[in-house]
């Protein structure tokens, strides 16, 4: 099995195994820790939090204290996300050390966790679309429609796997390379965001 397939599949079991235990916050990763597998089920776990809370924000008639709650935990599963993402990037860089790269080889835009990390969004979109287009308490009309975006995410999926896969293969081979940068995320930093700075005062 090719690379990006395999991250598919891993991401779309952690999302099989979120569904399947009932939504629950505790992650049990049956990989082992350290490996690239145990951090793509790690990163797709933590998506999901991050999507079911999304949800939850948007209940009509939320009570005020209830949406800071959630709006707080959003912000904290998004860091949680940006650092899993960074984990990957350094254990995909370790494994890519040592390889020469050609004079003329490109630049390229992103690294391949920040692809990956796109291709964990839509193995979630993928999922979520295929609940919609088979529920059975649906008008025919919502699940046509649904189905219609299905397929527009099954033939995207496609798409970023092969190009991803691409991307691999031309960073093994010298032809592109990538550079890490940090994201530094401000908001959460009590030393960077002045609204928290600014109380020690």
């Amino acid at each position: 099995m090719a690379f990006a397939e395999r991250c598919f599949e891993v991401f779309m079991r952690s999302i099989e195994d979120y569904h399947s235990e009932g939504v629950v916050t505790v992650c049990h990763n049956p990989y082992e820790p350290g490996d690239l597998d145990y951090r793509l089920y790690e990163k797709a776990w933590i998506d999901l939090q991050q999507w079911h809370l999304e949800d939850d924000i948007r209940e009509e008639g939320i009570e005020a204290r209830k949406a800071l709650e959630i709006k707080r935990q959003i912000d904290m599963f998004n860091q949680r996300r940006t650092d899993a993402v960074e984990q990957l990037d350094d254990l995909l860089v370790l494994s890519c050390q040592g390889i020469p790269i050609l004079e003329n080889a490109r630049l390229n835009t992103e690294s391949l966790a920040w692809a990956l990390d796109r291709l964990s969004i839509l193995a979630l979109k993928i999922y979520h679309m295929r609940q919609e287009a088979e529920r059975q308490d649906a008008l025919t009309w919502h699940r046509e429609r649904c189905m219609g975006k299905l397929r527009v995410l099954e033939e995207q999926r496609g798409d970023l796997i092969l190009a991803i896969n691409q991307l691999r293969e031309d960073i093994l081979a010298g032809r592109r390379y990538v550079k890490v940068y940090r994201q530094m995320k401000m908001y959460n930093d009590p030393a960077l965001n002045p609204v928290l700075y600014g109380k020690k005062k």
